[in-house]
């Protein structure tokens, strides 16, 4: 599928889904309450057949805190991003993918250690590479340490 079938097909299945077309990936944002549904219609409809969940992060902007993932479909050779916004700074979740993709352990696990972001009924929340006493989550814009240089 190109970006307009994609798009056409993503709005028939979430229609409050927007997009952004302004890299090199199309881009889908949708509502972090819709979020699992969806992506389980993305992984299970052979229409999409998104079987690989290649790269998922976070990423803070200050007031919000946004969530990226990038699907690919190995069988109809089309990729893209999913986006979904967590306002709540201060107990920021969503729920856990990886009952969808396996590769979400490790990297739900990542976010969660460096951004605090609790993924919900995740197997094994834990943190990944911090110790389990380690005050606050370095990749915040927030985050103070007192051996951080400032320029």
């Amino acid at each position: 599928m190109n970006k307009e079938e994609l798009k056409t097909s993503l709005t028939a299945i979430l229609p409050e889904a927007t997009f952004d077309e302004t890299g090199e990936f199309l881009n889908v944002i949708v509502p972090v309450e819709t979020l699992l549904p969806f992506m389980t219609s993305l992984r299970k409809n052979a229409e999409f057949d998104m079987d690989y969940l290649f790269c998922l992060t976070c990423i803070d902007w200050k007031d919000h805190f946004m969530m990226v993932y990038h699907l690919l479909s190995k069988t109809h050779r089309h990729e893209f991003v999913v986006k979904a916004k967590l306002t709540d700074r201060e107990n920021p979740q969503i729920e856990s993918l990886v009952s969808l993709w396996q590769t979400a352990n490790f990297h739900e696990r990542e976010v969660f250690d460096l951004f605090g972001v609790k993924f919900l009924n995740h197997p094994d929340l834990r943190r990944i590479f911090l110790d389990d006493n380690w005050p606050g989550f370095p990749l915040r814009k927030d985050y103070v340490d007192e051996n951080m240089i400032e320029i």
